[in-house]
């Protein structure tokens, strides 16, 4: 405890420059992989039927593969969940049959293989054309959560403030998605829903931050700049690690135990909040120094406090 009550002095911007050479690796190769290989689509946004199939004992993965495009079910997708026992069968949108039929054809299908004797445990089923809608849904909701977000801290902070935390606030999904996309992780409506929290909670850390730099330049008035911003960051230092590590741990216990179904939103939320947290120190708060950052924007009087000032 007496290292996070210690007021640390480590020379957060003196290694801007790395950082922004480490957030330019990143935004490349998110932005190239979305490009060329776009995101692993779940069920949610592809439509399609999914099957939840168990084994009473570790089948291979690539034998159920060969088992089904005999059958003629091409593009289906195999994949382990939680054990080798279990298995995730997702096959595209077919032309003909309802979802009872093929999920039936499944099942029987891979009975007469000789592969064991699978259990079926789960079906679901989405149209085409609710994928489609859900995809779109899906981006009008990130890009009018971005709006409001940018919204608000254009009218709270100093517009070198508001540009800083507008850099952070796309930086921080830009590269989550790009760390599904390169490593073709599904992305399904629950990542969707973690991909918003992950703007929320990344602004929010940001506006700590810039909430502290505000209050000291008030204090430290023979400060430079760099020297207002380092001091803010050591001073929130502790309240980040606390904040951030317990959040992960909660986050990691999630990822851990909460099966197949949350692994996508939960690895989500660990990566962006990793990605936030670092990007509310040297993305925020160095993009706004080397934006022109000057002593009479530090000084700017807040219009909160004018008003509370004024009245009676």
């Amino acid at each position: 405890m007496d290292l996070f009550r210690r007021q640390t002095n480590i020379d957060f911007i003196g290694r801007r420059r790395l950082a922004y050479m480490l957030s330019l690796l990143l935004l490349i190769l998110s932005f190239v992989s979305l490009a060329t290989r776009g995101l692993n689509l779940g069920i949610d946004f592809t439509g399609g039927t999914l099957v939840e199939i168990a084994y009473p004992q570790p089948v291979e993965t690539i034998n159920i593969q060969g088992i089904l495009a005999k059958a003629d079910f091409e593009g289906a997708i195999i994949q382990h969940y939680g054990s080798s026992h279990d298995v995730l069968v997702r096959i595209p949108p077919q032309p003909t049959g309802n979802k009872a039929d093929l999920e039936q054809k499944v099942m029987a299908t891979l009975r007469e293989s000789g592969e064991s004797s699978p259990e079926l445990r789960r079906v679901e089923y989405v149209g085409p054309q609710v994928g489609k809608e859900l995809v779109e849904d899906g981006g009008l909701a990130i890009l009018l959560a971005l709006g409001a977000i940018v919204v608000y801290i254009w009218l709270r902070f100093e517009r070198r403030f508001a540009l800083g935390a507008l850099a952070a606030t796309l930086h921080d999904p830009i590269v989550t998605l790009g760390y599904f996309s390169l490593f073709g992780t599904e992305f399904d409506m629950p990542t969707l829903a973690a991909i918003l929290a992950v703007i929320g909670y990344s602004v929010n850390d940001t506006i700590v931050v810039f909430d502290r730099i505000r209050d000291n330049s008030r204090k430290m008035r023979k400060a430079t700049p760099i020297g207002v911003v380092n001091t803010s960051i050591n001073q929130t230092l502790s309240r980040t690690i606390n904040t951030s590590g317990t959040t992960l741990l909660v986050i990691i216990a999630l990822f851990v135990f909460g099966g197949p179904l949350l692994n996508g939103f939960s690895l989500a939320l660990l990566i962006g909040i990793i990605v936030g947290t670092y990007s509310s120190v040297y993305v925020a708060s160095a993009a706004a120094l080397d934006l022109g950052l000057s002593r009479a924007d530090l000084l700017t009087v807040d219009k909160d406090s004018v008003e509370h000032d004024h009245r009676p």
